[in-house]
């Protein structure tokens, strides 16, 4: 069976079908031959190695069977290649198999939500079936998923998160001939079953405390009534916010940001003891403590970098929160990390794009990085059972 995809053709009869209004999916579409040559090339690729790996067996090829397919394309023949023995189980099309919309579909999303560009795609195609696919099907096929998203961004939400993670991520994306900045706004939630969630992805023109304010009344109006504990960076203004709308809510500044915004004031001779000893203020078992650690590394370097001290003092209401609650719900608290580390899993998938081609090029591979970070945060999060124990004594009166 010649595999071989004729490209040009191909290329001729889409122009044609184009001019002429000839449908390009359906029984006649120009589309359909594609799907058709993809799955006969693999098929070919699957008996030739299973045929050679059972040749002690005397087993070889059979000639074909022929069935008819169903893909979101739509429907075609299909030439089946078989085996003398009937040892021959495809993977890509298995023998009781009619139907491949979703498989081709979730092929060329896998692809793309693994972080792959157009070009890598048709680079990963042409190798493993010969055969060419343009950016605008690529294009057509990725875009399928944005009604997903759309409801995905506007589903219920529960009614109380005990601890949301708030930060954002920045992009460039080519907008009326020119690259431009845009924020993506992150949260991420911890459900009362202590699983990860990520509630909503928003995006803006920078990140700013007005725009915040915009994500928490989303928040609201998508069911979320109530959040014990918000952890965020310092920006001007977002602690405010989040109090404005969950006036409950204990607002905890993460101690990691305001370590390194400490460590921008030091020298390099001084910055390991700097370091040392402003640790010890937030690895104080209690507020008490933590205001003597902050007094006496005050007192050592007060006077050579003034500006350290002025923020600890400034922030302090919201950075002692942590020293309310057990070492454990400390433990996840007191430092944005999770939703950095969430950060971290959707730069391997976008880091390769210089600027997107629009929001909703971003938008796309965001949220198929997210389906697949869902997947690996299956289960509750570590330790939950004595995490969920202490949230019942500390907000007992506010837990439904």
């Amino acid at each position: 069976m010649d595999t071989k995809f004729d490209f040009e053709q191909f290329s001729k009869d889409l122009v044609a079908s184009v001019k002429s209004g000839k449908p390009l999916t359906g029984v006649d579409g120009v589309f359909t031959p594609l799907i058709k040559m993809v799955l006969e090339a693999s098929l070919e690729g699957e008996i030739n190695e299973h045929v050679k790996t059972t040749k002690t067996t005397k087993n070889r090829r059979n000639g074909s069977g022929k069935k008819k397919m169903e893909s979101s394309l739509g429907s075609f023949e299909l030439q089946t290649p078989r085996d003398r023995n009937g040892s021959f189980e495809p993977q890509t099309v298995s023998k009781r198999q009619v139907t491949i919309s979703s498989d081709i579909d979730k092929k060329i999303l896998g692809l793309y939500g693994l972080g792959m560009s157009y070009s890598d795609i048709q680079s990963h195609l042409r190798e493993m079936y010969d055969f060419e696919i343009s950016d605008g099907t690529i294009s057509s096929i990725t875009d399928r998923i944005i009604p997903e998203i759309k409801e995905w961004q506007n589903r219920p939400l529960e009614s109380v998160y005990p601890i949301l993670w708030l930060d954002a991520m920045h992009y460039k994306v080519r907008e009326d001939g020119q690259v431009k900045s845009k924020a993506v706004y992150s949260v991420l939630g911890v459900s009362m079953e202590g699983t990860k969630e990520v509630l909503g992805i928003y995006f803006g023109t920078s990140e700013s405390s007005s725009f915040w304010r915009q994500v928490l009344n989303n928040l609201k109006e998508r069911g979320v009534d109530d959040v014990f504990i918000a952890c965020i960076d310092n920006l001007n203004g977002f602690g405010d916010a989040i109090e404005d709308y969950f006036p409950q809510t204990e607002v905890q500044l993460c101690l990691v940001h305001q370590m390194r915004n400490s460590a921008k004031y030091c020298t390099y001779n001084d910055l390991r003891e700097v370091m040392k000893d402003l640790k010890a203020i937030y690895k104080a078992s209690t507020e008490q403590l933590g205001l003597e650690a902050l007094a006496a590394a005050e007192l050592k370097w007060g006077k050579k970098y003034p500006s350290i001290f002025k923020s600890w003092h400034k922030h302090w209401d919201r950075l002692a929160n942590l020293y309310k609650f057990t070492p454990q719900l400390k433990r996840i608290m007191y430092t944005t990390n999770p939703i950095e580390s969430y950060h971290r899993m959707i730069r391997k998938v976008t880091k390769t794009k210089g600027a997107f081609s629009s929001e909703n090029a971003i938008l796309k591979q965001v949220y198929l990085a997210i389906q697949n970070a869902h997947t690996r945060w299956n289960g509750q999060i570590f330790a939950w059972a004595s995490i969920r124990n202490d949230l019942n004594s500390y907000f007992s009166e506010r837990i439904k």
